[in-house]
């Protein structure tokens, strides 16, 4: 039973390869591959003439320490990715902190401006470089998707009625509860009277 022989074997003329040398050029994959094809060459060699040849056993020791080499690389490039991530998780935490403080001072400082500018009943301040200004906002600081799930004593509600109808329930509601009633009411409208089309006379 002839030894079977490796493809990647280095057989080319020149200085032997180190462990280094070999890890720089095979994959983890390639030199465990390698080390399986080694053992089954030295099981053939010591299985026809009795040992392992001379050859096969200095490619094993080569590819062993090959591995180790590869191995111990994985093993720092692990050690020094995890340390980096650790890093820069805990910088982005530190970052979102600061951020948080900023946002923090940001939010105080306008509402001193805001609260000067009230006290003083100033719609805006001016300087060389800057306007400060009150405004209302442009958008709903609030917005209720599901109208069902806000109570009812929270809703605002606009009524239409007759006036005598309004009037009869100013008269039944105690006086506070009427003069809320009348405080809310924002418009009243006259109806207008429909022109009635006169006779013509022949």
């Amino acid at each position: 039973m002839a030894a079977a022989t490796s493809p990647t074997l280095f057989a080319s003329a020149g200085p032997a390869p180190t462990p280094t040398d070999v890890a720089d050029d095979h994959s983890l994959f390639t030199i465990d591959r390698e080390l399986d094809f080694l053992l089954e060459r030295i099981e053939d060699e010591i299985e026809e003439s009795g040992e392992a040849s001379k050859e096969a056993m200095e490619q094993l020791q080569l590819f062993c320490q090959a591995m180790n080499v590869k191995v111990d690389r994985i093993g720092r490039y692990l050690a020094i990715m995890k340390t980096r991530a650790a890093h820069c998780k805990e910088e982005a935490t530190r970052y979102a902190a600061r951020a948080k403080t900023a946002e923090s001072k940001i939010a105080r400082t306008e509402s001193m401006v805001l609260y000067y500018l009230e006290s003083h009943d100033l719609k805006q301040l001016e300087t060389d470089d800057f306007t400060f200004r009150r405004q209302k906002n442009s958008q709903d600081s609030v917005v209720v998707r599901d109208a069902q799930a806000v109570p009812p004593e929270l809703n605002r509600y606009e009524l239409k009625m007759d006036g005598a109808f309004y009037l009869n329930v100013i008269r039944a509601l105690p006086d506070e509860m009427a003069s809320s009633l009348r405080a809310s009411v924002k418009f009243s409208s006259i109806p207008r009277r429909t022109p009635r089309h006169r006779r013509r006379h022949r």
